[in-house]
């Protein structure tokens, strides 16, 4: 027998923790959905890697500058094909002919080099923390078993049932979460020529994408969402808020999942998750969760017509990484394997050679938020890179180590953890380095990431002047950006 007091008190507890799960609970409708944080995992994550794979990785072809996941619509698409699309038409007609469709494309999508285990050592060895893997992009493929995909389409149209046999995105996602890192996908909400689709939005809507898409988030319980094709229709006719709660509420994914801005024709960058950019330089500051997103070269998927000078360097998406997350952003860097399942060497090179500088450097940008200033320029003109959601022009080499005449660039870009001040450098500081309007505490410490022992500084007026070691190429413990860690800021 429980006595009156203890029982008064079990019941005040029991109505308190009721009372803390009703408030967890989402309501469908922007104001509530919009109030539910972003989980911290993933604004201390910083680095992601996407994936765009599917039957158009077969022919793996788009005009230099375009995507090569758009083969079909570029094919299929009149109105595309007057717009500056021909040349995929030309190379379709020479190659395969006239009479080849693009489902004929998915016998030859064979995945028969894939090897999830090798893909997921290869991101954790990147230093990315989260992968997003396109579950189906807008052909309507899924590269998982989904009923409603073979039913709407009456054909067998996923990667279980037709071309690799196998379920892609389930092998990746049991391989990757033998790692510390997260698992997502990218979804569509459109499919470009899916019968229900064109004939009835409001059917394909309830019969196909709303089960369909429950069905993969119960299925592999997702870490993050990035939908996509949401540009067709406001975000009612896609029942985006309903889902949403759902999503919040009921699913398995509702407590660590994270989700973009992309979930009608009026919601990017004013409802969601996070907002999102594309192929552009992202955002200025850290208002809202912000992530910048793109491929290596000018594709998603690969492409075949894409040589060597398209691809960004190594020292040119680091410094992109850096810049992002000194802004307050994430980072997210496509790859785009072939049809038999191989991530192309030059990616595979590029990843691996970031993930070494993370691992010297990774404490600076893992984790961390915005310092008071993004950057430290230097004498000059100050232009930053324009600010867009969609292809912005964006020359990271010009803000940093190869300016235009008489402009300045970044000599330091900023983060910050706790009491400490990370000042990345993508010009190795020759004698000394001055860091402007800090002042230091009589018991900081100056250290540069991966060199030991601490290094002298004083304080100059409102700036602290640093004695840079003068180290040979052997003793430098990086390539491209050295971090200066401080410790001891006075606030």
């Amino acid at each position: 027998m429980i006595h009156t007091n203890q029982g008064k008190l079990f019941l005040l507890t029991l109505l308190l923790s009721l009372q803390g799960f009703a408030q967890k609970q989402y309501e469908a409708n922007w104001k509530s959905l919009d109030s539910r944080p972003v989980p911290e995992w993933y604004t201390d994550a910083k680095f992601g890697i996407f994936i765009h794979w599917g039957p158009y990785s077969v022919p793996a072809f788009s005009k230099v500058g375009e995507y090569s996941e758009w083969y079909w619509m570029n094919l299929a698409n009149p109105q595309r094909v007057k717009n500056g699309y021909k040349e995929t038409n030309e190379f379709h007609n020479r190659v395969y002919g006239e009479n080849f469709t693009y489902p004929d494309f998915v016998p030859l999508f064979t995945a028969d080099m894939y090897d999830a285990d090798q893909w997921a050592r290869i991101f954790e060895k990147s230093g990315a923390k989260y992968v997003v893997l396109t579950s189906k992009h807008h052909d309507g493929y899924t590269l998982w078993p989904s009923k409603e995909s073979d039913k709407s389409w009456g054909r067998p149209w996923s990667a279980t049932n037709s071309g690799p046999g196998r379920d892609l995105l389930g092998e990746l996602t049991t391989a990757v979460r033998k790692t510390d890192v997260k698992m997502g996908i990218y979804y569509s909400l459109y499919e470009w020529f899916n019968p229900l689709y064109t004939s009835d939005v409001n059917l394909y809507v309830d019969q196909h994408m709303v089960p369909q898409f429950k069905d993969v988030v119960n299925k592999y319980s997702p870490s993050l969402i990035f939908t996509d094709g949401e540009w067709d229709y406001p975000h009612t006719t896609w029942k985006a808020t309903e889902l949403l709660s759902w999503l919040y509420n009921e699913s398995p994914s509702k407590e660590d999942v994270v989700i973009n801005d992309r979930w009608g024709k009026e919601t990017r960058h004013h409802h969601g998750g996070y907002y999102t950019t594309e192929y552009g330089s992202g955002m200025p500051n850290a208002d809202v969760p912000w992530e910048e997103n793109r491929g290596m070269a000018h594709s998603f998927g690969f492409s075949k017509t894409e040589n060597f000078e398209d691809y960004n360097s190594t020292q040119e998406l680091l410094y992109m990484l850096i810049d992002i997350v000194s802004r307050g952003g994430n980072f997210l860097l496509d790859i785009g394997p072939t049809a038999d399942g191989r991530i192309p060497v030059i990616m595979q090179e590029r990843l691996l050679e970031m993930g070494d500088w993370l691992k010297v450097n990774g404490e600076a940008i893992y984790g961390t938020t915005l310092w008071k200033e993004t950057c430290q320029w230097t004498d000059g003109k100050v232009q930053d890179a324009k600010r867009g959601r969609y292809k912005v022009k964006y020359d990271v080499m010009k803000l940093t180590v190869d300016p235009e005449p008489g402009f300045a660039s970044k000599e330091i870009f900023f983060t910050q953890k706790g009491q400490t001040l990370y000042g990345i450098c993508p010009v190795y500081p020759k004698g000394n380095l001055t860091v402007k309007n800090v002042k230091l505490k009589s018991d900081a410490k100056v250290t540069l990431l991966g060199h030991e022992g601490p290094l002298k500084w004083e304080q100059s007026g409102k700036d602290i002047i640093v004695n840079v070691p003068s180290l040979t190429a052997s003793e430098v413990p990086c390539d491209y950006a050295w971090t200066f860690k401080i410790d001891g800021v006075k606030k």
